[in-house]
């Protein structure tokens, strides 16, 4: 399956005149830096887990990001409660099971996620889609000991099961929905040395999914500029200390020369 440089930057531009409000229950670790993400890109984001508002709050936005990162109890719970309204709603939703394989309460939390509401998208790193589709553990925390081609079968197995976007983070991002498959080969090997980056591309991915009905190009469409905005700010990085800055700097003066450039996905 192809991208369009004219397809991607519409849905760029659709993000900016909407200004889509994107509900996140995500972990502690990544809660500031995706939020600035998502307003440096021109989405809305909302950070909210408690039970007492998760329906209200996935009720008024456009698009709910579940992220596993920080698992406690009672945010379980609000993710379930957050996934059903989204679903009744028809919202969008995008889940990432970070970590998943590490631990048996994580596997088991992400596919108890899985059951409560099926997602628009599920995006996560080559092991975590492994883990969440079978019993192979090939993980190191939440750091991925395989490449994205080799989940690539179990993630065609999750899109048909769930009727589902599958987005695969790696050195080359694989993006699954049935027969269409996708490849973005942008980025840089020093995002990889960031904490938040895939929490990062997990809710710029829900940005998408507000303005994009087809899971399988808004899903792609967020890895091309995620990818984009890493090479722009890592031209300008002093290293990994600098890179976050100028990564949202890059996000949020991206331009359609930008993205013509450097576009490298199909």
């Amino acid at each position: 399956m192809s991208l369009s440089v004219e397809e991607v930057w519409q849905d760029v531009q659709s993000i900016r005149e909407r200004v889509p409000l994107v509900h996140n229950i995500t972990n502690y670790v990544a809660m500031e830096f995706t939020a600035n993400a998502l307003l440096a890109l021109g989405a809305s984001p909302v950070m909210a887990h408690a039970m007492e508002e998760v329906r209200e709050i996935a009720r008024i936005s456009q698009a709910l990001v579940i992220n596993i990162g920080t698992l406690s109890a009672p945010w379980v719970q609000s993710m379930r409660e957050a996934m059903k309204e989204a679903a009744k709603q028809r919202v969008p939703i995008v889940l990432d099971p970070v970590g998943c394989g590490a631990s048996q309460f994580r596997t088991q939390t992400a596919r108890e996620l899985l059951a409560t509401a099926a997602p628009t998208i599920i995006r996560g790193n080559a092991s975590e889609i492994i883990a969440l589709g079978s019993d192979r553990h090939e993980t190191k925390g939440v750091d991925s000991l395989a490449s994205s081609e080799q989940a690539s079968e179990i993630a065609g197995e999750l899109s048909a099961r769930y009727g589902c976007a599958v987005s695969i983070s790696g050195a080359v991002d694989l993006i699954v929905q049935g027969a269409q498959v996708v490849r973005v080969r942008n980025g840089t090997p020093l995002m990889t040395r960031v904490t938040a980056m895939g929490c990062t591309a997990s809710a710029l991915t829900g940005a998408f999914a507000a303005c994009n009905p087809s899971p399988v190009h808004a899903a792609a469409h967020a890895m091309v500029i995620m990818g984009i905005a890493g090479e722009l700010g890592a031209r300008r990085a002093q290293g990994v200390g600098s890179l976050p800055m100028h990564f949202l700097d890059a996000l949020h003066g991206l331009s359609k020369a930008d993205v013509q450039a450097l576009m490298q996905a199909g």
